[in-house]
């Protein structure tokens, strides 16, 4: 388990005073499977920010790059369909990797989480035709490329493209940035 997971479990005990062992099974009690239902069960319910309420999703249906058997097959199956936008997820990740050896590269089922000391950004292959990327870049004016993300959303802010052809200057103008706020 990486180091920011571990973080987070703890501090979600110390914050609720119950283990992540106990909210699997308290969200397992309500017969709720869904990702976006057991996040909303815990911030409604339980006043869970959107980040410990991710965990425990997670967690619970053991789709977090932790209980997955193998990283490269998470990765494999988000570009099942979406083969076309494995280079652009090559070329996003060699261009980020350049900013520093401090990133933690973590596959989730959907996307894939970096991370410094905190996470920065998601490479998501959302459709067959939009590759997103998620920033964290709270408090910075949407211009450009740059969009604002929905509220309660893991980013702040995201980047829509459609190949390689949009990895630009202020594509990777913006990835530095939320890596630099992130250290």
């Amino acid at each position: 388990m990486d180091k920011a997971t571990q973080t987070m479990i703890e501090n979600l005990y110390k914050n609720t005073g119950k283990t992540l062992a106990q909210w699997i099974e308290t969200v397992k009690a309500q017969n709720i499977a869904k990702h976006g239902e057991i996040i909303k069960y815990l911030k409604e319910n339980h006043a869970f920010t959107h980040g410990f309420a991710n965990l425990v999703a997670h967690k619970a249906n053991e789709t977090d790059a932790g209980s997955a058997e193998n990283q490269d097959e998470l990765i494999t199956r988000q570009y099942s369909g979406k083969e076309h936008f494995k280079p652009v997820y090559d070329r996003l990740l060699s261009e980020i990797k350049a900013f520093g050896n401090d990133i933690e590269v973590a596959p989730k089922n959907a996307y894939v989480s970096l991370r410094r000391k905190k996470q920065f950004a998601i490479l998501n292959p959302a459709t067959k035709t939009r590759f997103e990327i998620g920033l964290n870049l709270k408090g910075q004016e949407t211009t450009g490329k740059l969009e604002a993300e929905k509220p309660n959303a893991m980013c702040s802010h995201k980047l829509s493209i459609s190949g390689l052809q949009d990895i630009d200057e202020e594509v990777i103008g913006w990835l530095k940035k939320a890596y630099d706020a992130a250290g």
